[in-house]
């Protein structure tokens, strides 16, 4: 089968960051994403064009447009936030946003009445039921359709990278799983979720795609839902590994780490370089090492087996990347990666609430709120 890769500007940046909606006083999640959207709509009655649905009713979506720079991708979405915050506040609803929520059940959240998201639970039932997570997606624009797969499979390295930095889903419907990122490891659970296939090639890519529709797996291209994928239609790599973040910062720093190592790799490959890549298994352990022990793990640097802390590999990875942040104008939102590894990850934010507030879960969606509202104290 042909896929068409539409044409697309060289690391142009789009962002799509899912928001749970919580009840202010209980810190439960609430079914309300239709009364939100509807509320949204314009004077024609037309749906708001960037705020969309979810598989679950009590999560809104939030989609950018195409941009250059990351300020202006993450200031999209921001004001995106705003609109449906008018809207959740006086209804008693706090938008939040991490990998997971912190206590509330899987029984007792609706659906989204949409075909799609029908069949997908009709398919993966229990599993599918359980998708209580939320995470943010970032797409880079490819210019040529033959980087994608050395690119994307380039990325995988970094798969640990943004996994430990983003990780925000240490509780699960009233436990502490002792993982950084639970999210991860739930998600993958899902039949074409989790890590991608190495694929040498398009031509690969379409024949896994023809094969996954001839036997039923999907019924179309979208229903891949890979760590890192391809969006044909969109001519990106997209990259939806990491967990939600509750701030704005955080979100700008993570993207434009994605944003730049597309266009460093994309910069190798017009030098006539090679992409270095991992074996699967390294790859694999990689994701475990990071969604289990966050910003402590020590992950596999290359395919001859060298390991590092994570955090020292990612300030490594800062100062190679700095001339590209600089081509890109993201210099500043890069550099903000130091605040999280000075700082404390979501996770670990969220494990010293629970710890200051005698293990309270709803005193974290409180501060969950506080932070996706002011950012994070100074």
């Amino acid at each position: 089968m042909d896929i068409e890769f539409v044409k697309s500007e060289r690391s142009t940046v789009g962002i799509e960051w899912e928001v749970a909606l919580v009840d202010h006083e209980t810190g439960e999640l609430v079914s309300i994403a239709n009364e939100v959207l509807d509320a949204l709509h314009d004077e024609h009655g037309k749906p708001h064009p960037q705020v969309t649905s979810e598989l679950l009713m009590n999560t809104v979506e939030l989609v950018s447009g195409v941009h250059h720079t990351i300020a202006d991708a993450v200031a999209d979405v921001a004001e995106q936030l705003a609109d449906v915050r008018a809207i959740c506040g006086p209804r008693g609803v706090d938008p939040i946003c991490s990998g997971s929520h912190p206590f509330s059940q899987w029984f007792d959240q609706d659906v989204t009445d949409k075909p799609r998201y029908h069949r997908l639970i009709d398919r993966t039932q229990w599993w599918g039921r359980n998708m209580m997570i939320w995470g943010f997606h970032v797409h880079v624009g490819i210019e040529d359709r033959d980087k994608v797969f050395p690119i994307l499979n380039g990325l995988l390295t970094y798969i640990p990278h943004l996994q430990a930095l983003s990780a925000s889903s240490p509780f699960w419907a009233g436990v502490d799983t002792g993982y950084a990122s639970n999210r991860a490891l739930v998600f993958q659970q899902l039949p074409t979720a989790g890590l991608p296939w190495q694929l040498s090639d398009w031509k690969a890519w379409e024949g896994y795609v023809e094969d996954m529709i001839k036997t039923g797996v999907v019924e179309e291209v979208t229903e891949v839902r890979w760590d890192i994928r391809p969006a044909p239609r969109w001519g990106t790599i997209e990259i939806r590994v990491c967990d939600g973040v509750s701030t704005t910062e955080e979100l700008g720093s993570l993207a434009a780490f994605i944003q730049c190592l597309v266009e460093w790799m994309s910069t190798r490959i017009d030098d006539g370089e090679e992409v270095p890549t991992m074996q699967p298994w390294f790859v694999r352990e990689n994701k475990w090492r990071a969604a289990r022990y966050g910003l402590d793990a020590t992950v596999i640097l290359d395919s001859a087996g060298n390991e590092r802390p994570v955090t020292d590999d990612v300030r490594r990875m800062i100062g190679i990347l700095a001339p590209v942040a600089d081509r890109l104008g993201c210099r500043a939102e890069l550099e903000g990666l130091n605040v999280i590894l000075e700082n404390g990850a979501n996770y670990q934010r969220q494990r010293k609430v629970a710890d200051a507030h005698w293990g309270s879960l709803p005193a974290i969606v409180t501060a969950l709120s506080r932070e996706l509202e002011s950012g994070l104290p100074r």
